[in-house]
């Protein structure tokens, strides 16, 4: 009996699990193209257009919850490190883009070693442009503004090529599905 019911709760975790990181479709299109007045302070801040950040082949924007005080998003920025050169050998660039401010980006860039683009958009302008702020959150919460974690590829005249995202803030897609997408927009 007790075998039963251990296979039984087991299957059950494998259920939910799977449930809990179900890809999601959220934001625009894949083959829509991004707002034209795509603009956002990277973590100098800077000023920077989607030209001033794109690669030959594009760019990677994983949108983040928050640098400061998102565990999940903090281990997905670190992690996305790991592929900058892999990307940058595919003629695509890294770029994220939060709500923080650039002072809180730039403290986390230097403290974690982070060498790609770190976007701030303070005022949730390009969050909401591309359809992507987090409802979950009322004015007056910390969270107010955040975007749902997403990852786009945009190609150099701004079409997205494709995305990745999931159901849960609390599950990101691997930097090696990162890769897989990128591979498989290029063999297109």
């Amino acid at each position: 009996m007790r075998t039963v019911l251990t296979a039984i709760a087991s299957a059950a975790f494998v259920a939910m699990s799977a449930l809990a990181s179900a890809e999601v479709d959220i934001g625009p299109a894949v083959g829509s193209k991004i707002p034209d007045d795509f603009a956002a302070l990277d973590q100098t801040g800077a000023q920077k257009g989607f030209e001033d950040i794109a690669g030959e082949n594009g760019v990677v924007l994983s949108f983040v919850r928050s640098a400061d005080w998102c565990p999940y998003c903090q281990q997905q920025m670190i992690d996305l490190q790991t592929i900058t050169d892999d990307l940058a050998e595919r003629g695509y660039t890294l770029a994220t883009l939060s709500y923080d401010s650039p002072a809180v980006l730039e403290k986390f860039a230097k403290r974690r070693g982070i060498s790609y683009v770190m976007l701030s958009d303070e005022q949730s302008v390009m969050i909401d442009a591309f359809g992507l702020r987090d409802p979950a959150y009322k004015e007056g919460s910390k969270a107010f503004g955040v975007p749902r974690p997403a990852i786009f590829i945009i190609s150099p005249d701004g079409v997205i090529r494709g995305k990745l995202a999931e159901e849960s803030f609390k599950v990101r897609p691997s930097v090696e599905a990162v890769l897989i997408e990128v591979d498989g927009i290029a063999r297109k």
